[in-house]
């Protein structure tokens, strides 16, 4: 049905159905599309522009989609009646690791490079449980095989989020969607890297990599967790190499010592005196030197310890910073492969031959685990290992998606500098961030502490499949070797591009992996590294100027408190290397929802609430209040065995569906003006609510307006509405009108006020009465009626005590009083004797006496006597 349309009052309003019925009437009349016309009339400060967070097509929506999403579905809305053009987009993220693991899982395959394309491929089952899976166990497929089944699930799952956000009443325009996988995202992706490559804020190295050895690609700073893992000290004695005698360290990680380039102490600890003396690794036989480094912990194990190549992030400071007696550098001896395993043959710095062959046989090809267990035997045997302490638990690196601790690896890979070896970029960054207003305001401190804590580039490049190619190719000596020092770069004109398949300028495809020729850039770019764009992919940056010109910077980015150190620090850094600005005004962080235990709910904890039965039991408006009763920045408890919050919106949109039929059943009629003082003190006590609404709304602080109007509201139903029925039902009253108007008025500034947050309950009772819908219709200003508030505060409290004492006197409401009296303060008696009227009808008086008095309190009652008694 049309909007525009009055409807039919039923006879018994209900909120069942309204969800279906709006949703199509909105989607029907485009009351959400960003007008272009209007917003090119008015420029780029009519316009309110949101960058929306896409959310990961890899699975199910949850709780806190909902209650993060509703915070800024209010604020459009907000916006909207505020007169705004608003540019509301929605993104689905479809790249990344999740994605692909969900693919292996749910078709049973797993991407093989090397195997050819199969035109009529059919996977060997749907609907997997989405639970991990052996590899042994999935049919190897090749790349574009598996590309295509990521397309193909990831467009299901979408399908599948946009009904459910359509449910929840989300004002999204749903004609201005992107997808991070197409053509155009790839496009400006690929065009973003390049301008980056091009201004030498992007380049390539080989260097230690964190790893995860089962999503096999590379790991950024960003994506690590620190989880407590079970360990062990080993002590372990390095003879001189002069033969006399040995110095002692302690280790959790012994399966590293063919890999041991150095020994390390503290420059003023205990073994000060050796730093420059030479010892050898036990039984492996490596020369390597003990050096000082501030670092190392004098009071930590035997206050020296090995350096490796590569057991933690540390051995990375020191492989870089230390340099032998003779000024060379520390050597790369890596041990572990890329699939986790121990590489064949033993490091190069492994001098004795028996140990080189014994590694050879024992250790290649072994887990980490199993490697260790024969190191520590041999080291026994030998009596290298003095002993092995109790396990202990120690934070271990992962990535924040794995299932294993990281390795690190020395491989070639793509970064973006972000400011962690340039003090200027830092110090712009920094600078940005203040420009934004954070709200709440302390979480800015997460961002700066993340700038300033950051101790490596951008690590850009994954190996992995699914995801925005690196659209690079390399080229050839004469051996058929990479020459990394001729990237050959395709014209911007060219893109989107996939080096795979596609050829650079001046060559051919028979040239392809040849001597001479070129070879192309198998790697895809981090996740992030396209989410980072998502206000120049949204806002048509080198696609649509004059979209992008309306939009950015855009005016809100709504996004998790746990995602401030990734999406908002990229987004932050690519705004500042391209555009030389922050990407928004404001930055909206929602908290998280805890469980009732109030623990972090997580898919790893298994305490995640999906949101479709929630939203089918209690009405997608009962959940939009839960949400929007919480602040910004505040974590959420919710039981959905016991939705406490979720029932008592679903009240308050009961009670706005049967108090409008109530309200509209008077009749206003023509020339009516508010007379009585009343009904003029409700409505200018409803103006203090609509400034603090207003200005609550305008600071971000939904739960603060939405608490001041639902306080008034019920005020407005429980005592306004009751002392003015028998006035406004009667016709031959001369207040009649006045109420009549006063509550037609009253009701057409709650359901503005209310319409951001109880959506569908509002547009269906302003469909009763008014034309358009409500969410288009302008924001309420204050009527500015002269009125005494305290006339409304007085007749409520009078009221409740008439309630009270015909309670106590076990009285039926309804039942006649022959006399009553209420005493009260000389202030507040002319506000009394005001609404005396409304007080002798309401409560059914036929005498009502009114004395001074130092409380305020219903002194006495007599009820009238029953007939036949």
């Amino acid at each position: 049905m049309a909007a525009s349309a009055h409807s039919q009052i039923p006879d018994k309003p209900a909120l069942e159905g309204l969800e279906a019925k709006w949703g199509e009437s909105w989607s029907t009349q485009g009351t959400y599309l960003f007008d272009r016309i209007r917003a090119a009339q008015s420029g780029r400060d009519g316009v309110y522009s949101i960058d929306t967070p896409p959310p990961t097509a890899s699975g199910s929506l949850h709780i806190g989609h909902v209650f993060s999403y509703t915070h800024t579905d209010v604020k459009a809305r907000f916006e909207r009646m505020r007169g705004k053009t608003v540019f509301y987009p929605m993104g689905w993220d479809d790249n990344g690791l999740p994605t692909e693991r969900r693919v292996q899982n749910y078709y049973g395959v797993r991407c093989d490079p090397s195997l050819p394309y199969e035109a009529d491929f059919t996977p060997p089952f749907e609907g997997g449980d989405n639970k991990s899976s052996r590899a042994a166990d999935q049919k190897p497929i090749s790349r574009r095989n598996f590309i295509e089944l990521c397309e193909r699930l990831t467009v299901e799952d979408e399908k599948q989020f946009e009904a459910l956000f359509r449910q929840l009443g989300l004002s999204v325009d749903w004609t201005q969607t992107y997808r991070t996988i197409s053509d155009d995202t790839i496009r400006q992706s690929q065009l973003a890297f390049l301008r980056n490559l091009e201004r030498g804020e992007a380049y390539q190295s080989l260097a230690p990599t964190l790893w995860d050895i089962d999503f096999r690609s590379a790991i950024a700073q960003a994506e690590l967790e620190d989880r407590d893992q079970q360990a062990a000290y080993h002590t372990i004695d390095f003879p001189f190499a002069d033969g006399s005698g040995s110095i002692t360290i302690e280790t959790t990680r012994p399966e590293l010592l063919p890999a041991c380039i150095a020994i390390v102490t503290h420059p003023e600890g205990p073994h000060k005196h050796l730093i420059g003396t030479k010892v050898r690794t036990p039984f492996f036989g490596a020369e390597i030197e003990i050096h000082g480094h501030h670092l190392a912990q004098p009071d930590k194990g035997t206050g020296a310890a090995m350096v490796c190549t590569f057991g933690d992030v540390t051995d990375i400071i020191w492989w870089r910073e230390l340099r032998t007696t003779e000024g060379r550098d520390l050597p790369n001896m890596t041990t572990i492969g890329l699939d986790g395993r121990f590489l064949p043959t033993a490091p190069s710095i492994v001098e004795n031959a028996a140990a080189a062959a014994w590694y050879t046989a024992e250790l290649a090809g072994k887990t980490v685990f199993s490697a260790r267990k024969a190191i520590v035997e041999k080291l026994q045997e030998t009596g290298d290992m003095t002993a092995v302490g109790k396990p202990f638990n120690h934070a271990v690196k992962f990535f924040e998606k794995g299932d294993r601790p990281l390795e690190i690896v020395s491989t070639r890979q793509w970064y973006i500098r972000n400011g962690a070896r340039d003090g200027e970029l830092r110090d712009e960054l920094l600078t940005h961030g203040t420009e934004v207003a954070f709200h709440p305001d302390f979480m800015r401190v997460r961002y700066e502490n993340w700038v300033g804590g950051l101790t490596g580039d951008w690590l850009v490049s994954r190996q992995r499949f699914f995801g925005v190619p690196i659209p690079l190719w390399y080229g050839l000596d004469e051996n058929g070797e990479r020459d990394y020092d001729r990237v050959l770069a395709p014209d911007h004109a060219s893109l989107p591009i996939d080096p795979t398949t596609d050829v650079p300028a001046g060559y051919t495809e028979d040239q392809r992996g040849v001597p001479g020729g070129f070879d192309a850039e198998a790697d895809i770019l981090d996740t992030w590294a396209t989410s980072s764009l998502t206000p120049q992919l949204a806002g048509g940056w080198q696609r649509d100027e004059e979209l992008w010109d309306l939009t950015a910077p855009f005016d809100l980015r709504p996004q998790g408190q746990d995602i401030i150190r990734t999406w908002l620090f990229s987004t932050m850094l690519r705004s500042t290397l391209e555009d030389g600005r922050a990407p928004w005004r404001n930055a909206a962080i929602s908290g998280f929802i805890v469980d009732p235990d109030r623990k972090k709910m997580s898919k790893s904890k298994g305490n995640v609430v999906t949101p479709a039965d929630i939203l089918d039991a209690h009405g997608s408006d009962a959940v939009r209040y839960w949400a929007a009763s919480s602040r910004l920045g505040m974590d959420a408890a919710f039981d959905p065995q016991n939705p406490t919050q979720v029932k008592i919106g679903r009240r308050l949109a009961i009670k706005v569906l049967n108090a409008a039929k109530f309200v509209l059943s008077f009749p206003v009629p023509e020339g009516a003006q508010v007379t009585h003082a009343l009904d003029a003190s409700m409505l200018t006590a409803l103006d203090a609510v609509v400034v603090e609404a207003t200005k609550a709304f305008e600071n971000y602080d939904q739960a603060k307006a939405l608490e001041v109007t639902e306080a008034f509201f019920w005020t407005f139903c429980d005592d306004y509405l009751e002392l003015v029925k028998e006035r406004a039902y009667d016709q031959t009253n001369v207040g009649q009108a006045s109420a009549a108007l006063a509550l037609r008025l009253a009701l057409s500034t709650l359901l503005r006020l209310l319409a951001p947050v109880i959506s569908f309950a509002t547009e269906e009772v302003w469909s009763w009465f008014e034309e358009g819908s409500v969410h288009t219709a302008s924001w309420p200003e204050p009527l500015r009626i002269e009125g005494d508030t305290s006339v409304l505060a007085v007749a409520s409290e009078a009221l409740i005590g008439i309630r009270r004492a015909k309670t106590e006197a076990k009285a039926s409401q309804k039942t006649p009083v022959s006399h009553a009296t209420i005493a009260a303060p000389a202030a507040k008696l002319e506000a009394l004797r005001a609404a005396a009227d409304d007080l002798r009808a309401v409560g059914r008086i036929a005498e009502l006496e009114i004395v001074e008095a130092a409380e305020f309190a219903v002194t006495e009652i007599v009820l009238a006597p029953v007939e036949g008694a």
